[in-house]
């Protein structure tokens, strides 16, 4: 059974990427109340219309956010990764606006809103790591608006596929250009407004132009350059820069051809 600190060190650790932690802020963090669970795929997490007691954080597995039109037509709108907080907005927020259901069986560490809260105006530090941290889920968010509403399908899938393979690298998963894609052909249509038989066909096609290789769910970039051309992929949004990676280590590894 892990220990406490070591359930909460990835907590820790992500929050020391985006402000620079005291060794009390550190202790703060790992003092906080929380349960843990384990929970099958396809687990609601989140759902819409609920007033949030607590806070999660994915320690392993994936997760998606998601809205539903009144006719049941699903927009997956972000895919959260181990690491990442999933609701961070509900800390302050009276009730949730949206869906978010597990993509693979998933651990979470539920911590409850209050301690939360309590602990993001009792250490500035941390409520500064905590509002950089909801700033870039922001700033993928509109990116996704943009990828939906004006790429073309092809332009879409390579987008994404870009997405996923440096914040996946980011997070220490993966190797370098290869990834596990834990998303059915339909989930991934959802998530770029297509039909899954359209998202079969622009996989085939950027497989035969050996921008990647498939296997199962697992994806390997073979040109990267290219695929970043052909995904409109500029990084810059996922803010990797700066306090998390140098220049080198964002592109570290990949096949710049």
């Amino acid at each position: 059974m892990p220990t406490k600190e070591a359930m909460l060190a990835p907590m820790v650790r992500k929050l020391a990427m985006r402000a620079a932690l005291d060794a009390q802020d550190h202790a703060a963090i790992l003092a906080l109340p929380f349960s843990q669970r384990t929970v099958d795929s396809s687990t609601y997490l989140v759902r819409e219309g609920e007033q949030p007691s607590r806070c999660s954080f994915l320690v392993s597995g994936y997760a998606y956010r998601q809205k539903l039109t009144s006719e049941g037509a699903r927009q997956i709108v972000s895919i959260q990764i181990p690491g990442d907080f999933i609701d961070l907005q509900n800390l302050f927020l009276g009730v949730s606006d949206h869906n978010l259901q597990t993509l693979t069986r998933a651990t979470v560490v539920d911590i409850p809103v209050l301690a939360l809260r309590d602990l993001v105006l009792s250490r500035p530090t941390i409520g500064r790591a905590m509002w950089i941290d909801a700033l870039v889920d922001a700033s993928i968010f509109r990116e996704w608006i943009v990828n939906v509403g004006r790429r073309d399908a092809r332009t879409r899938i390579a987008h994404i596929l870009c997405e996923f393979t440096l914040r996946l690298k980011a997070a220490g998963l993966g190797e370098d250009s290869r990834f596990e894609l834990p998303m059915t052909q339909e989930q991934l249509a959802d998530a770029v407004g297509l039909t899954p038989v359209h998202v079969n066909r622009v996989l085939k096609t950027l497989s035969d132009e050996k921008l990647i290789t498939r296997e199962k769910r697992s994806i390997c970039v073979k040109q990267w350059d290219t695929l970043r051309g052909v995904g409109d992929f500029s990084e810059r949004y996922l803010h990797l820069r700066g306090g998390l990676f140098s220049d080198e280590e964002v592109f570290a590894g990949l096949p710049h051809g």
